[in-house]
């Protein structure tokens, strides 16, 4: 065993519990948890996080890449899907749904500027596209409706600090219905 060797695992441990700190955070919370909150919740220094996080929106990437990820792969999975139009009607829902239960996700969400947030609604935008050719959507709808409607039920249900899956879903509705033709 090497003298670096318990530095390494206490590390990697310090490490995991800046993660896990704040990913709670943020989904309790959002974007406006600051980095020496995340510190005291993982029980380190502040100073332990920015050796690994320079910024903090480096902690929010590597937190949220996880959940993007996964959202990607629904998102791929609808637009392969048979019936996309029937696709997109159960994947809108699903994913307000997701953005209710995680603060920090649906902050990182509508973050333009965050590669994995931009990407996401491009591929939301390639589900309108190919649910118009399976259903009954809007000819004219397309990504830029997906990033002002969408992002902007989202963003305003954030703002109202709206938590009741109800309403969520009722706004998937809402949006939905705007979609059709």
């Amino acid at each position: 065993m090497t003298g670096n060797a318990p530095r390494r695992a206490d590390a990697l441990r310090n490490h995991d519990r800046v993660i896990a700190a704040a990913r709670e955070l943020f989904a309790e919370r959002g974007l406006d948890v600051t980095v020496p909150e995340v510190a005291a919740r993982a029980g380190v220094g502040r100073a332990t996080v920015y050796r690994s996080y320079p910024s903090k929106e480096e902690l929010v990437l590597a937190v949220a890449r996880e959940s993007f990820r996964a959202l990607e792969e629904r998102t791929l999975a609808a637009i392969a899907a048979d019936d996309a139009y029937r696709a997109f009607v159960a994947y809108l829902p699903d994913l307000l749904e997701h953005l209710r239960r995680d603060r920090g996700l649906a902050a990182a969400f509508l973050e333009a500027r965050l590669v994995p947030a931009a990407r996401l609604v491009d591929l939301i935008g390639r589900l309108v596209e190919a649910a118009k050719a399976a259903g009954p959507l809007r000819p004219d709808t397309g990504v830029l409706d997906v990033r002002i409607v969408l992002c902007g039920v989202i963003r305003q249900l954030i703002v109202l600090d709206e938590r009741e899956p109800a309403v969520w879903r009722r706004y998937a509705d809402v949006i939905l219905a705007a979609f059709r033709s």
